[in-house]
């Protein structure tokens, strides 16, 4: 059987979703006679609200050939160890979501699960204490991990604090270097054929560009998914109720922190991310409970340092696509779904989509069946990250505002039931293959919000009180150790600007040089 194979691919819509996309197609499609236009409009503008990361796109560069000194300089870009919640099981709380481990695991048991067992003793410290990238974070320190899994240094992982325009630009160079069309103008028409299948759209000055393939990154408009073809929407606000944010950057205050803050307020939280020569700010909440002037007022009196740009307030709906890729038309980006910015989710999910695209990449025919793996595996991706999002603001004792009231109290997915239920009978963490956040990620939550469970797995027993005693005492020191060795983050950025060379040579702090 002859098969087809795609020559046009039109991706609708720049900013972060679109280049990422341009720039993935131009590279893995190099030389394979498949033109590859962009078309958007300067005039419309993009959200650009999201400038923190997940350590998965440090792979995305990678496997695109971009350099990391190039791209750290190129976007302004701050490391980053994790996240800082402060205030969201109750007031005063805090603690860190770590891209990392806590302690190590014994005799094929979690750590957590020895954690667990000290602290129903009375016997143990914060949980924080026991994971590197926490500590470390806290300190304000980082260095890159090693790979040498014998080390602590190589229990840790690390993202980046980036200028979501500037990532753009960069990727507009990149791909029209690899032969990307760009195409300025708005849409203002789509034509479809017999069956629904979109055949080409029209400009606003009348000129028409057909495809075979269509990639809709028009933002919240879902321009070709929606407006076009009525794939439909699932509203998830219900169990995330914040519709709204408002956004402004400032001068830069203070130290570098290697994490992102997320600081929970009276209808929903506030962020704050340090890049190289400003910083990001960011107030996202829920317009049942709270007005646009009053949310603007709480970013404004928190900010640290002069604003650079008026606040812009942004509406968004929580939830996804019915389907993300319909006919021939796959929405990336906004267009297929938002999750809000809380676990900085956003861009792994548009990186998600474009790399099974690339696994799953059709000829003219777009076999169904190839359509609907992509479609279930990324409805895998959002479900999955929607019920960690939740947790969050459901795993509450807040009750000092009628938000916090409606979160502690909202019925929740059966999903995130069942896995709440695990771990309050005994510690335990559902497993799963497809899907971001595992183990540590959910420990981080549970324990940070105040889930404790009931027991802990009887596997830990076979340990005696003072030995358990002495291993949770050496692997704190371990770990106390470790961070100081580490630099200042600010003094990293520094010395390493211009080169990513790892150490060659590392005494490891378990024994034995790397």
């Amino acid at each position: 059987m002859v098969q087809e194979k795609i020559e046009k691919v039109l991706i609708v819509g720049g900013g972060t979703s679109g280049w990422m996309t341009a720039a993935a197609l131009a590279h893995f499609l190099k030389n394979k006679g498949c033109a590859i236009t962009l078309v958007e409009s300067e005039a419309i503008g993009t959200v650009g609200v999201g400038e923190a990361t997940l350590p998965h796109l440090r792979f995305f560069n990678q496997t695109l050939g971009i350099n990391e000194a190039e791209f750290m300089a190129a976007t302004n870009a701050t490391y980053k160890m994790g996240i800082e919640f402060s205030n969201w099981g109750q007031l005063g709380d805090a603690y860190i979501h770590p891209f990392g481990e806590y302690g190590k695991e014994i005799n094929s048991v979690a750590f957590h699960q020895y954690w667990l067992r000290q602290n129903y003793r009375g016997r143990s410290k914060s949980i924080d204490k026991y994971s590197l990238p926490v500590v470390a974070a806290a300190q304000q320190r980082f260095m890159f991990p090693i790979n040498d899994e014998r080390s602590i240094f190589s229990t840790y992982s690390y993202a980046f604090h980036i200028d979501a325009g500037l990532y753009a630009s960069y990727l507009r160079r990149y791909s029209e270097n690899l032969g990307v069309t760009r195409i300025e103008g708005k849409v203002v028409a789509v034509m479809q054929g017999d069956s629904g299948e979109i055949q080409s759209v029209q400009l606003e000055n009348g000129e028409k560009i057909d495809g075979d393939l269509f990639i809709d990154c028009s933002g919240f408009r879902g321009l070709l998914i929606e407006q076009a073809l009525k794939t439909g929407y699932e509203n998830w606000s219900h169990w995330l109720p914040c519709n709204k944010a408002v956004a402004a950057p400032s001068e830069l205050n203070g130290p570098l922190l290697p994490y992102t803050k997320a600081i929970a307020q009276k209808a929903g939280w506030r962020w704050r991310i340090p890049l190289q020569q400003r910083t990001g700010n960011g107030h996202v909440y829920c317009s049942d409970f709270m007005n646009d002037q009053d949310a603007c007022d709480i970013l404004v009196s928190s900010i640290e340092g002069k604003l650079i740009a008026d606040p812009k307030v942004l509406q968004f709906t929580a939830g996804k696509r019915k389907k993300a890729w319909n006919k021939n038309c796959v929405a990336i980006g906004l267009s297929g779904g938002f999750l809000e910015p809380l676990e900085s989710t956003s861009i792994y999910l548009i990186q998600i989509a474009i790399m099974k695209l690339m696994e799953l990449f059709p000829d003219k025919s777009i076999d169904s069946a190839l359509v609907n793996e992509f479609n279930r595996l990324m409805d895998i991706e959002y479900l999955r990250i929607r019920d960690f999002l939740i947790l969050h603001y459901y795993a509450t004792k807040r009750n000092d505002t009628a938000f916090w009231d409606y979160c502690r109290n909202m019925p929740i997915p059966h999903e995130l039931e069942h896995k709440m239920a695990l771990f309050r009978e005994r510690g335990y963490v559902v497993e799963y293959q497809g899907g971001l956040f595992l183990e540590p990620s959910w420990i981080a939550v549970y324990l940070g919000q105040g889930v404790l469970p009931n027991k802990f797995d009887p596997r830990v027993n076979w340990i005696s009180d003072q030995q358990l005693d002495k291993t949770m005492f050496e692997i704190e020191a371990l770990v106390e150790r470790a961070a100081m060795q580490m630099p200042m983050h600010d003094q990293f950025l520094v010395q390493h600007r211009a080169s990513l060379e790892r150490p060659k040579s590392t005494m490891s702090l378990y024994g034995g040089r790397q």
